[in-house]
């Protein structure tokens, strides 16, 4: 099993162990992902006797990263109503390639953001996130990742489409994601360039980063698993990375992402926030929390802002 493949996979143990799939579910999803059914019952048996609970570094005191723990309390800022997004079909990098996403667009743009989603594909959550993000000033191109299999919307069950994006190789996820950045820049000509993900988003993110793409400017991972040994020596971003306190699976790769940060000499952010779990931005889900959603979303607004325009 792959790293992302193992990721995918202890997402769905970690959402059994919470609470939030059943048994029969989770080993349904499991079962798509590729995993026999004794090695699937072995996973959700850790998980649920709490021996799958990575020990994650301290989000304070680091030595490689700026890290710093957001502060309760306050009024969180209002939210955009979002822009109308509308669907766009772009070429690939390879001849004959044709991708999908989500476009929306201001009137005056400041900068131009690729959108990058969870492990169920594009979803309208997504969709709305490109659409604040072009009310806010940005023009936003929420990518569907599974575009050469047909699109998310080709999926019924959406367990299958997290397999389904289980199966695809990095070097064909950052060629696609490389491909959308094209269609940002001929969509905002002399406009620069940002990237956020969420989940496996901002896994994307960070492979993104570690892709010798040097036309990015800033970039804001959601709690997304750092690579192991990725470098981002190419990159040329501006990195604002946000985790989640009640996250320690993801959190057990935050102190190796601080380190390439400083390596690669990336001006950074690293911000945790307290008292949330995974997922803690999406409206749609179980984990969502609204003050800490507006406090992240304020956050990369603000660093869009000084780092696109």
């Amino acid at each position: 099993m792959t790293s992302f493949h193992r990721y995918l996979a202890e997402e769905v143990a970690v959402d059994h162990a919470a609470g939030l799939v059943p048994r029969h579910e989770a080993l349904h999803r499991l079962t798509l992902l590729g995993l026999e059914a004794p090695a699937a019952v072995a996973l959700l048996a850790t998980w649920e006797s709490g021996g799958g609970n990575a020990t994650a570094p301290s989000a304070t005191g680091s030595d490689t990263a700026t890290a710093s723990t957001v502060p309760p309390g306050g009024e969180p800022p209002p939210i955009s109503s979002p822009l109308p997004t509308e669907e766009i079909i772009f070429p690939g990098t390879e001849s004959g390639v044709t991708l999908r996403g989500a476009w929306a667009a201001p009137a005056d743009p400041r900068g131009a953001v690729l959108v990058i989603h969870e492990n169920r594909g594009l979803t309208d959550h997504i969709r709305s996130v490109a659409g604040r993000l072009a009310a806010d000033g940005y023009c936003a191109l929420a990518i569907d990742l599974l575009s050469r299999e047909g699109g998310t919307a080709s999926f019924e069950d959406p367990a299958q489409a997290t397999a389904a994006l289980g199966a695809l190789s990095p070097e064909r996820l950052a060629a696609d994601m490389k491909a959308a950045l094209g269609e940002l820049e001929r969509g905002a000509p002399g406009k620069r360039l940002g990237v956020i993900g969420f989940c496996l988003g901002g896994a994307m993110t960070w492979l993104l980063l570690s892709s010798d793409e040097p036309r990015l400017s800033a970039a804001v991972p959601f709690y997304g698993p750092f690579p192991g040994d990725a470098d981002l020596s190419g990159a040329r971003a501006a990195v604002l990375a946000i985790y989640a306190e009640r996250d320690d699976r993801v959190n057990a790769t935050r102190e190796e992402a601080g380190t390439a940060l400083e390596r690669a000499c990336l001006e950074h952010e690293i911000v945790t926030f307290p008292g949330v779990g995974h997922a803690f931005f999406n409206d749609t889900g179980p984990r969502y929390d609204a003050g800490a959603a507006a406090e992240a979303y304020r956050r990369v607004l603000d660093w869009f802002g000084r780092h696109l325009g």
